[in-house]
């Protein structure tokens, strides 16, 4: 029960990059959150930095694909 609420805490905090590669690639999320562990061990730390880019993107990604769509001005951010 506790390891249950833990597990879906965690999940929620780690910016869902995992799970979108998951549903895009049509594969389970612990296989992708595996492989990431996996590469960890081989890249000494490379896939850390491209995760939190990725978790960047994510979370910005409608920013990114219309950068002026929501904006009135120029001078608004």
């Amino acid at each position: 029960m506790i390891q249950d609420t833990l597990k879906t805490s965690l999940e929620r905090q780690a910016f869902g990059v995992c799970a979108w590669w998951g549903d895009k690639l049509n594969v389970k999320t612990e296989q992708v959150r595996l492989s990431f562990i996996y590469l960890s061990f081989v890249t000494a730390g490379l896939n850390l930095v491209v995760y939190l880019v990725m978790a960047f993107v994510l979370q910005h990604k409608e920013r990114i694909k219309r950068p002026f769509a929501k904006r009135s001005s120029v001078w608004e951010l």
